[in-house]
């Protein structure tokens, strides 16, 4: 199936834009081609137009809009209404163009190369058509239509087809990780030792595999709107266009922001996250909700860093953390405890389990190396052995995914931590309803619901403890 073209995007951006009001002049498709028919029939160019136009992309005309991010804090706040918001030359150009990148679009205004048609003259044979200069927070006018340089066609193509080609068995992989999809979002089960997101050193990223084996018929790849370590696994959340990416990333952070405004009753949340973790020893109370302030300090002679608890806030950079925790099982030891964060900070979960309550996860080698130094793999049990002789040893994976080594029976157990379930607000729905009104009542939206099973590994150490 051929992958939608930039200008086929432009063109269904959104169905309140009529095509026979879109005017590109020059196309490399045929709904492109007869767009530009239609326009030239109902009405009549003159040199000055064409002369003016020819070298521009000119994007769909601006109408006022409810702002992605305001609905994604409505939706936080379970709000009964969101108001339409002011929105930049930037904003708009990012909306209409999902397929450019951001900082190229920021080149284009810094360059002042992004600009606005201008018509002068009341009647349509004497309309004259000129550009001005747009700056990126120049605010829009409803019916403003921004211009851009025709070169950036090139761009999207290519990036639209800079993908890696995979086989039929790692796409029908990735695709098997799925929890839950929509036409807004797509939720997978994130195996571990898979990075979210790419850099140095890391050669597949979940973000490169998504963008190549859950795009299907979408003009634009998933986008992350949150991070699980790489060691970790579980609920992945990503949005599967720019605005629902937007919405989702908005949810997100407005939870932390709540919870770092000390707000940390028991009023209803619409994001909920649980995650499961192992651990060793036993924390004192059976529940109980963890405040301690997070920085970074850098280790090693500058060589790396790490997250840890700051005990005076006057003297150092901190971010507020909130974790609520309870005792699931008990055993041997070792402790399963669900934890739920209200705050999304880097190795949250991780430090507040190791430097709070004194016991560090299971496979955790950065925060709780102390403890794992003296480590001594759990016995076998009997049930353990039998498990290994009567179920076969599962086919290799691609990427160098092992979901089966790292229980507490072994010399080196893996990372047991797992963010198994998730409630989210159901963004396709608010969506499609903010485009009926603004002033819906988004705090009666229904939620989703996802569970994501436990990697083998994590099974089981579950079963080996409660045996």
């Amino acid at each position: 199936m051929p992958q939608p073209t930039f200008l086929r995007r432009i063109l269904l951006f959104q169905s309140s834009f009529p095509i026979s009001n879109l005017r590109i002049l020059r196309s490399h498709s045929s709904t492109a081609a007869a767009a530009q028919t239609q326009y030239l029939q109902n009405e009549k160019p003159n040199e000055s137009k064409l002369k003016n136009r020819g070298k521009f992309l000119t994007l769909p005309p601006y109408s006022s809009t409810i702002s992605s991010s305001a609905l994604g804090k409505a939706l936080s706040s379970a709000s009964k209404t969101v108001a339409a918001s002011e929105t930049t030359a930037l904003k708009w150009v990012l909306n209409c163009c999902p397929e450019l990148p951001r900082n190229l679009v920021q080149k284009l205004f810094r360059l002042r190369q992004v600009k606005k048609e201008l018509i002068i003259g009341g009647d349509q044979d004497e309309m004259e058509h000129k550009q001005k200069r747009v700056a990126a927070k120049d605010l829009m006018n409803i019916g403003d239509r921004l211009l851009l340089p025709l070169s950036v066609q090139a761009v999207a193509s290519e990036k639209q087809q800079c993908h890696y080609d995979y086989s039929e068995q790692d796409v029908n992989f990735i695709r098997s990780l799925e929890l839950y999809k929509d036409e807004a979002v797509i939720v997978v089960n994130k195996p571990p030792g898979l990075p979210v997101q790419g850099g140095i050193g890391i050669k597949t990223s979940f973000d490169e595999l998504a963008a190549s084996c859950l795009r299907y018929d979408y003009s634009e790849p998933p986008r992350l709107v949150h991070r699980l370590d790489r060691d970790s696994s579980g609920i992945l959340v990503m949005g599967r266009t720019q605005r629902s990416a937007t919405v989702l990333h908005s949810v997100f952070r407005e939870k932390t922001f709540a919870a770092s405004s000390d707000d940390i009753g028991e009023k209803r949340r619409v994001l909920q996250r649980r995650y499961w973790a192992l651990v060793i020893g036993t924390p004192r109370h059976q529940n109980g909700l963890i405040s301690a302030p997070l920085g970074k300090v850098i280790v090693d002679n500058g060589k790396s860093d790490r997250i840890t608890v700051i005990e005076n806030t006057e003297n150092a950079s901190f971010q507020h953390a909130v974790t609520h925790y309870r005792v699931l099982e008990s055993s041997h030891g070792y402790t399963w405890l669900e934890l739920s964060p209200s705050t999304g900070r880097k190795h949250q979960l991780r430090v507040h389990c190791a430097e709070v309550l004194g016991t560090p996860i299971v496979g955790d080698y950065k925060y709780g190396w102390q403890v794992h130094r003296k480590w001594k793999q759990f016995p076998l049990t009997n049930l353990e052995k039998t498990f290994k002789d009567e179920v076969p040893c599962e086919k290799a994976l691609p990427f160098g995914i092992d979901l089966e080594s790292g229980s507490i029976c072994e010399k080196h157990p893996r990372l047991h931590l797992h963010c198994k379930k998730m409630i989210l607000p159901d963004v396709s729905q608010a969506l499609k309803d903010m485009k009926l009104s603004a002033e819906y009542d988004f705090s009666d939206l229904k939620s989703i619901e996802l569970d994501a099973p436990l990697p083998s590994y994590m099974k089981r150490s579950w079963n080996i403890l409660n045996s």
